[in-house]
């Protein structure tokens, strides 16, 4: 066998990217898994109402998303590498730190300001521009890959994170949380790579270079300049608002609030969380199989789909708490891990195909309205609880949310998508 054979049978670069962009989104994923689980802890020690510390979740949740659009700008100027392994530093820093506060001002502002900064500046940004980078072909799939990592992170973290918490304590959790972050930034140093020119080749199934957005300017303004271009197209509000309802419906809901509401069933916290981190389980299939789905399908009627079944799940599932899990409850867990991010890779595939270049911003912006919507969940379910004594208006509300998400996304129409195109 020659050198040359050898070298020809070597797997493409932009896999070795993929696989690296995903144990980083893993490692940023932990500290995001643990809200759920040490809103207890937290509430036990210091007094802290469900509404205090769900403030601070939604300091996060809303920095993870406006934070998105700058960073994928910021990529274009400094490349993915020292972005990626800034923001896992910040994402150490601030679990770390966390064992140091001893007022609630401290738990928004390292919970919810610095970590926030810090997943936000990776977020599903990321996800858009290695695979705009890297990836003509299987775009969709490696897509749904790299979101499920989130997913992995949850089910790798969030059982070890409540296992620690009822046993060691939360700052025990929160300082393994800080490790892993921090452990991920050399793999992030020595094998990342910004452009396929930097290891002279060309991205997977491309046969010419993919041309790069211009470089150099200031971050804020190419950011915001990508938002005003976007504002345009209808397309665009209606991809903002219903990723804004995926949020409030996930990540704000069910992310942050499902095992303090099972818990109130009777529910010990630790089986909570497991169930939570099956719903990660499911997810990792889900939102792959949707990736999938996403080359062969209209991103538009997957949305569609999507949604609907969400909301239809929301609304059963106050009917499904209690003291132990029966079958209706491991029903509702599968069906909505396997929906849970499904949502991404067709999100991303409309922003790419009506946006070009611009596209990894954009998807930046509607993944903002995403966050938006998860914090404005974060707190008013926290406030349902706290004035109502449940949780049942929030599922009920999700629920209806999800149904106009589904009917906004089947009005994207082709004709939209043109005029979205011309605009951009």
């Amino acid at each position: 066998m020659t050198h040359t054979e050898i070298r020809v049978r070597r797997p493409h670069w932009a896999w070795f990217v993929a696989g690296v962009a995903f144990v980083a989104l893993v490692g940023a994923a932990g500290f995001r898994a643990a809200p759920s689980v040490l809103i207890e802890p937290l509430h036990h020690e210091f007094g802290w109402t469900t509404a205090t510390v769900s403030t601070a979740v939604s300091i996060n949740l809303l920095l993870y998303g406006l934070i998105s659009p700058f960073a994928a700008a910021l990529m274009e100027r400094l490349g993915m590498r020292r972005v990626v392994a800034g923001a896992l530093v910040l994402v150490a820093a601030g679990s770390g730190l966390t064992v140091f506060m001893t007022a609630s001002w401290q738990l928004l502002l390292l919970w919810g300001v610095l970590v926030g900064v810090g997943t936000g500046s990776m977020a599903l940004t990321f996800v858009a521009t290695v695979t705009s980078r890297w990836f003509v072909k299987h775009q969709g799939l490696v897509s749904g890959v790299l979101t499920a990592a989130g997913a992995a992170g949850q089910l790798v973290f969030l059982p070890l994170v409540a296992n620690l918490a009822a046993h060691s304590g939360w700052r025990t959790a929160s300082l393994a949380i800080s490790f892993a972050a921090l452990a991920v930034v050399p793999l992030v140093l020595i094998a990342l790579r910004d452009h396929p020119s930097d290891v002279g080749t060309l991205a997977y199934g491309a046969t010419t270079e993919i041309p790069l957005p211009p470089k150099g300017g200031r971050t804020a303004s190419r950011a915001l300049q990508v938002l005003r271009q976007a504002t345009r197209s209808g397309t665009f509000w209606l991809l903002a608002g219903g990723f804004a309802i995926c949020g409030a419906s996930t990540n704000g809901l069910i992310g942050t609030h499902f095992v303090p509401a099972a818990h109130d069933h009777g529910m010990p916290a630790t089986i909570a969380a497991g169930l939570l981190a099956l719903v990660g389980v499911f997810d990792v299939v889900g939102t792959i199989a949707s990736g999938w789905f996403t080359d062969r399908v209209d991103p538009r009627y997957l949305l569609g789909a999507y949604y609907s079944l969400r909301g239809a799940s929301l609304l059963v599932l106050p009917h499904l708490f209690a003291a132990t899990t029966e079958p209706p409850m491991w029903a509702f867990i599968v069906f909505y891990g396997l929906d849970w991010v499904a949502t991404v890779p067709p999100t991303v595939a409309l922003c790419r195909r009506v946006f070009g270049q611009d596209g990894p911003i954009v998807f930046g912006w509607v993944f903002a309205s995403h966050q938006v919507g998860a914090a404005i969940a974060a707190v008013g379910a926290g406030l349902t609880r706290d004035h109502h004594g449940s949780y049942d208006p929030a599922w009920y509300v999700a629920g209806g949310l999800c149904a106009l998400a589904a009917v906004m996304s089947l009005r994207i129409t082709s004709h939209g998508v043109g005029k979205a195109r011309s605009a951009g």
